[in-house]
């Protein structure tokens, strides 16, 4: 019999559930899609993913597997395939989102339907949503107890590399190249590209430098914008190119050992769990405010400000959170320290709704999560779960006092405040679109467009007048 894996983001041989049960039921048949959803994905993660997908394909090349690309609405393409190569069953590794839930659910309804074997597994989280619950049997809504109700739970041992079993002949097979999966990048991809971390392989190599490294340090280090104090795995667990089972079981293991980073990193992995337990039980995080009283709050929602387009370009004045976004340009990443205080001083000093920030990101993070970035945003509006008070508004001042006290990571990222600026602060004026027309002979903004001082007293007068 022949079975197909359909691929997703799980762009790994090792603990990969879907894989090992396809390989059970006899020859595999591999497919990624480039289907509705992948097609609405922002320029950085569509680019990124299509790297990703070309990275697995090498790696089933290597134990004699191939991986067939195909292109169109989902079910319209794993019917085509099955007739193909004879199939009789599917299986994929879920996906929570609402965009994934709604495509997953016709697929599976559809295949059954025409009698074919349509099977679905954890391989994104280490808990999946509905497993975990309170003690009367609602879901989580504030994230530690959730923790607490997870550390010491087993999420089983990791699987290893399945033999595949390949069919008598292959089917035809897309050229990734045809899709133009990185168009949108424009010049940016070539800034970006060196910055990026493809491939199982160099994540777990990423894994194993961090657990040999940088774990000891992880709870402190994790906060200072200067140091690469943070495990950079968002990347590759976004697209499963390692999975959170395997990066929970190093942490344990370091636990174990007595390294004292080790709990702080498995909360964050136990955090990533979270937000996909708060977008299942409630979608609507990654379109509406979570807190329904918040829907009356005056956010602006018009992109077209000057505010927006300072922020956007990293040209606030204000150089912490400026710094910030011009490293989201040129890695393609964004510390997680700076993405609460970029967030912050959109959402407060500058009064703007958290969906232009979190839309934003998704076009610009090659480590995008649909969960994660939602679930961040609304957290530092204060309009989502477990929010941070609404009152509180980060001083970004005092913040980098805080956490760049030297500097450094200010002059790493903005030309214009030194006379000798480096090398990564100039990749920024090369990976930004043209019609921006910047460049590092410009002069930096004199001032905050809004200080720290006038943006929190506006963002306190708002709220104290707030209708709800």
């Amino acid at each position: 019999m022949t079975t197909i894996y359909w691929v997703r983001r799980d762009l790994r041989l090792s603990d990969n559930p879907a894989l090992v049960a396809a390989c059970e039921s006899g020859a595999v048949v591999p497919v990624f899609i480039c289907d509705e959803v992948v097609e609405g994905h922002g320029a950085a993660p569509k680019w990124r993913l299509g790297l990703g997908v070309e990275a697995f394909g090498d790696a089933l090349r290597t134990v004699g597997s191939r991986l067939i690309l195909r292109r169109g609405n989902a079910l319209e393409v794993l019917r085509t395939l099955i007739a193909e190569v004879g199939a009789d069953g599917v299986h994929w590794n879920r996906l929570y989102d609402p965009d994934n839930r709604k495509r997953d659910e016709a697929v599976k309804s559809g295949l059954k339907d025409d009698g074919i074997k349509a099977v679905s597994h954890n391989g994104h989280v280490l808990f999946e949503p509905w497993t975990v619950e309170t003690k009367t049997g609602g879901f989580y809504k504030v994230y530690t107890p959730f923790w607490k109700a997870v550390r010491d739970r087993s999420p089983g041992e990791a699987l290893p590399v399945p033999q595949i079993p390949a069919p008598g002949s292959w089917p035809a097979s897309d050229d990734i190249a045809d899709w133009g999966l990185g168009d949108a990048m424009n010049r940016g991809a070539d800034i970006v590209a060196p910055h990026l971390n493809v491939g199982e392989q160099a994540a777990q190599g990423r894994l194993g430098s961090f657990m040999g490294d940088g774990i000891d340090d992880y709870a402190d280090a994790r906060d200072n914008l200067a140091k690469n104090g943070t495990s950079l795995l968002s990347e590759n667990l976004t697209y499963g190119e390692i999975s959170a089972r395997a990066c929970w079981h190093a942490g344990q293991r370091a636990m174990a050992d007595g390294k004292p980073g080790a709990e702080t990193f498995l909360k964050e992995i136990v955090w990533r769990d979270f937000a996909y337990h708060l977008v299942y039980h409630t979608p609507r995080i990654t379109t509406a405010n979570w807190r329904e009283e918040w829907d009356a709050f005056p956010w602006n929602e018009d992109e077209r400000l000057k505010e927006v387009k300072a922020w956007k370009q990293g040209r606030t004045g204000m150089a912490i959170v400026d710094a910030a976004m011009r490293e989201m340009y040129v890695t393609g990443r964004m510390h997680n320290r700076a993405r609460m205080l970029v967030a912050s001083y959109l959402t407060k000093h500058l009064m703007c709704h958290w969906k232009i920030g979190m839309d934003w990101f998704e076009e610009c993070l090659v480590d995008w999560d649909p969960a994660s970035n939602a679930m961040g945003w609304q957290w530092s509006a204060g309009s989502g779960p477990d929010a941070t008070p609404y009152f509180r508004v980060f001083n970004p001042e005092t913040q980098a006092e805080k956490f760049d006290k030297a500097g450094r990571y200010r002059m790493r990222w903005l030309a214009e405040i030194t006379r000798q600026p480096q090398d990564t602060a100039l990749a920024y004026f090369d990976a930004v679109p043209r019609t921006w027309d910047l460049g590092p002979d410009m002069d930096y903004p004199d001032a905050p467009i809004v200080s720290a001082a006038d943006g929190r007293k506006r963002a306190l007068n708002a709220y104290e007048n707030r209708d709800f």
